[in-house]
């Protein structure tokens, strides 16, 4: 990759039980994991409070790492549209969080994410995990799985902007 501006990515997988999250520093063609983990509103609260809850913890680590950019994952269900919409939700309760602080929120399939790490649009959440663990020189595989997914996202975003860079846009 070329030498680009230092950027912050905050990679958002959503979920309503787990909210993965993984901010990237990117910069001088290095990337730097810098924070990852998971945002796990309790199960018993009911769905408004869990969702009130991933706003809160997305703008605490928008005021905590200032990110140039928020990469989400698009939303992807096969057949429950009760789970497509309360993933959706999800999603909303992130993009209001990047509005209300005005950063600029990027969406990518969990397919391209998967090709951009792995170089596989099929890739296991396992495949993810080691490639993301190896791209950002991590001790251990990031756990759990949507952390990974979450630094995927925002890897992804990086090799976008990068090639929007090199043909000129």
């Amino acid at each position: 990759m070329d030498e680009i501006n230092k950027q912050i990515i905050l990679g958002i997988d959503p979920g309503t039980i787990i909210t993965g999250y993984g901010v990237i520093e990117f910069e001088n063609n290095k990337l730097v994991a810098l924070d990852y983990g998971a945002i796990k509103p309790p199960k018993k609260e009911k769905l408004s409070k869990r969702y009130f809850i991933i706003f809160e913890a997305i703008n605490h680590l928008i005021k905590k790492y200032n990110p140039t950019a928020i990469s989400v994952e698009t939303q992807f269900v096969k057949n429950n549209p009760q789970v497509a919409l309360k993933l959706g939700m999800a999603r909303g309760s992130v993009i209001i969080a990047a509005e209300k602080n005005n950063i600029p929120i990027f969406e990518y399939a969990p397919k391209k994410a998967k090709l951009a790490v792995v170089g596989n649009g099929g890739a296991s959440k396992e495949q993810v995990q080691k490639m993301v663990k190896m791209l950002l020189n991590l001790s251990k595989v990031p756990t759990p799985e949507d952390a990974a997914d979450a630094l995927s996202l925002a890897i992804c975003h990086i090799h976008q902007i990068d090639f929007l860079k090199k043909i000129g846009k």
